[in-house]
């Protein structure tokens, strides 16, 4: 990847219609527009799971099904992603593995969700065993405690290495959990917007972006589809009783339609990307890096960030920090 340092700010607009932005030479030699503002974040529980298994498919599998229906707390149950592979060198029992994340709102929820998604989606995996991944954290789960049970007597207890598991029988012979998993608070709803002439080229630096945020190992999921939401949404409705509804100054087919749009007539296609992670700082490397790579595809015309003027969370990243502007 090109250095930071290839980056350069060409200039800073205060009056730019669409807010103060800078404008940022890419070492592709492509100019975007960069919005100063940042993205709000907030607060979410996280549990972190390594699934480990005979072989990479069926670790990535078993990844997949239990981070399913899990974009956004707003509507689905939890929020969830895949971070990455795990070589068998750094698993308990000398396996490939993947390692997930899960959050909710709170504890209580998180259990419930584990609870579902472990004993539906990892145990009935060929060849799986879930672990904990998160092992300092002070608050437990008894979660394989609790999935025990499914061994209608027949469970019992183990160790792999140092850590206390339950074995239970299963068709294929046995299924091994952790006894308890940690959990802490995390940081969600990072995010940045990907503002394109048209679709193939938004879509493009929206792939970049996520290849480049994997690749950063930056202890951090994606959980929309693929990592890319085209449907970002905003909080409530203007006109019907709703949680949070299409988030429409970023909807080109309304530019001409509502007063507040904040898309350039060129804009065409907006994609978001939304990052949840153990730590700010986790959230702030993995922003940094997806948008450096989008800033490197033609057909990017701006980038900028979702956030309530501070009202929704605590924590907020810059994109001009996130990238190292001045």
């Amino acid at each position: 990847m090109e250095s930071e340092k290839e980056f350069k700010v060409v200039s800073y607009d205060e009056k730019d219609p669409f807010g103060p932005c800078f404008t940022v030479k890419s070492p592709m030699g492509y100019t975007v527009k960069v919005a100063d503002t940042f993205a709000e974040m907030f607060p979410l529980w996280v549990a972190r799971v390594l699934i480990t298994a005979d072989n990479e498919k069926w670790a990535l599998t078993a990844a997949e099904v239990t981070t399913g229906f899990a974009t956004s707390v707003i509507m689905a149950p939890a929020e969830a992603g895949v971070e990455g592979l795990v070589s068998k060198n750094e698993t308990p029992d000398g396996r490939v593995g993947a390692l997930i994340q899960i959050y909710n709102r709170n504890r209580f929820e998180l259990k419930a969700q584990m609870m579902l998604r472990i004993g539906q989606c990892i145990m009935t995996c060929p060849t799986t065993s879930a672990f904990d991944a998160l092992p300092n954290a002070k608050r437990r789960l008894k979660i394989g405690r609790s999935l025990r049970y499914f061994g209608d007597g027949f469970q019992k207890k183990g160790l792999v290495g140092n850590r206390k598991v339950w074995r239970i029988p299963v068709m294929e012979g046995e299924f091994i959990v952790e006894d308890s998993f940690g959990a802490a608070e995390a940081v969600a709803g990072g995010n940045f917007l990907i503002l394109a002439k048209d679709k193939a080229s938004g879509l493009l630096a929206a792939e970049e972006a996520i290849k480049a945020i994997k690749n950063s190992r930056a202890e951090v999921i994606m959980p929309f589809p693929g990592g890319v939401c085209r449907s970002g949404s905003k909080a409530g409705s203007l006109k019907y009783k709703l949680k949070a509804s299409t988030n429409h100054p970023f909807c080109p087919s309304l530019k001409k339609v509502v007063p507040d749009s904040q898309l350039p007539e060129e804009v065409n296609c907006v994609y978001e990307i939304v990052v949840n992670g153990l730590t700010l700082e986790a959230v702030k490397k993995a922003m940094g890096e997806g948008i450096k790579a989008a800033l490197n595809v033609p057909g990017v015309v701006r980038i900028s960030a979702g956030n309530y003027g501070g009202k929704l969370g605590p924590y907020k990243a810059f994109l001009k920090e996130v990238l190292g502007l001045t």
